[in-house]
């Protein structure tokens, strides 16, 4: 069945009227700053830590078990959702959106048990980051390898 001319005109038509109308730079400011927020805050968790002694590796790595946890907690009790719906990619980039991405799917399939719910359906938001994280991981590794 071949689509007209008139009706990808209708159905444009229709999808504009549907669509929100969005800002670009209102929503890239709101990014911007979000995720900049989200950053800075990474940063105080980071020099706090530091300031009790701990080295960078391990100010680094509870930096970002603390980060995971807030992304996921502020996910549980339904605010990093209102979030995202302000701040677009600037609540999404970051680590606390990887946290986030992974325990909305578990919500979500909380109900339909722990092994084919939870288990099953928790890393799939996350599995494909993931797989595609490994695997540039292991080539960046192999081209600083070779070269370097």
């Amino acid at each position: 069945m071949d689509i007209t001319m008139e009706q990808k005109k209708q159905y444009q038509k229709r999808v504009e009227q549907v669509c929100p109308q969005t800002n670009l730079l209102t929503g890239c400011l709101k990014a911007f700053v979000v995720g900049g927020l989200i950053c800075v805050l990474g940063q105080m968790i980071n020099t706090w830590i530091m300031n009790f002694g701990a080295d960078r590796q391990l100010a680094a790595t509870w930096t970002s078990i603390s980060l995971i946890f807030l992304g996921s907690f502020l996910t549980g009790a339904g605010w990093y959702d209102n979030l995202g719906k302000f701040a677009g990619a600037g609540s999404i980039i970051p680590i606390t959106g990887f946290a986030n991405g992974i325990v909305s799917s578990a919500i979500e399939f909380k109900k339909e048990g722990f092994i084919l719910g939870l288990g099953a359906k928790m890393f799939t938001i996350a599995g494909p980051v993931l797989v595609y994280g490994v695997l540039a991981s292991a080539i960046v590794g192999l081209i600083s390898y070779f070269v370097g």
